[in-house]
């Protein structure tokens, strides 16, 4: 089991990433590997819609998006992290995260997702609600915990003192692994669910 994980932080060992490392010692005791890759300081540019992709397989601006596509497509699970930012995630993770489900065309359904969030105060349903969007629409799962996933802190290292949030980030950890695995044990047994032929309607008219 392979979870690859995306922390959408520009600071190196925040409160986002404080989160996340309790989450890689439940992965780490269950068995699950994992990968963290850290993308809030990264210059990565939001998709022009160019639709390149279609043609190639893979995004006409060749950074790291395109690195990430083929660990995504090996993944059995996603986390994607992020500070909140008036509300919203970290633009550099969300350009990154438009481009990535956008230019690759592996089928999605059934890898496992998770989002976290980390705030000072406010922002973080908002937040969660608009990572988890990637997840839906892609047929992918989304794993949840005892609350919505997310810690406090703003002055680094803050959020080690919320034990509640990073006690749900373990739980986060511990459903999302055994979600993985029973979808694993699903697929081998009853395969991936049928699909209907894609419909999409215009509502210009």
């Amino acid at each position: 089991m392979y979870v690859l994980i995306l922390n959408g932080s520009p600071r190196k060992d925040g409160n986002t990433t404080i989160a996340l490392r309790e989450m890689e010692k439940v992965f780490a005791e269950q068995g699950v590997q994992t990968e963290t890759v850290q993308l809030g300081a990264m210059d990565i540019r939001g998709c022009i819609a160019c639709g390149a992709c279609h043609q190639t397989g893979k995004c006409a601006f060749n950074d790291i998006v395109n690195e990430l596509a083929p660990k995504f497509e090996k993944a059995d699970g996603l986390v994607v992290a992020s500070p909140v930012y008036y509300a919203s995630a970290n633009g550099t993770l969300v350009a990154c995260l438009d481009r990535l489900f956008y230019s690759t065309h592996f089928d999605k359904t059934m890898k496992v997702g998770a989002s976290v969030v980390c705030a000072r105060r406010g922002g973080l349903s908002a937040t969660f609600d608009e990572l988890n969007k990637y997840f839906t629409i892609s047929g992918m799962p989304v794993a949840s915990s005892q609350y919505w996933n997310s810690v406090h802190g703003r002055e680094k290292g803050q959020a080690e003192e919320d034990g509640e949030g990073l006690q749900t980030m373990r739980t986060l950890a511990k459903n999302m692994t055994f979600l993985i695995k029973s979808i694993a044990l699903g697929k081998e047994a009853f395969g991936l669910p049928e699909k209907e032929e894609h419909i999409t309607t215009s509502f210009v008219r």
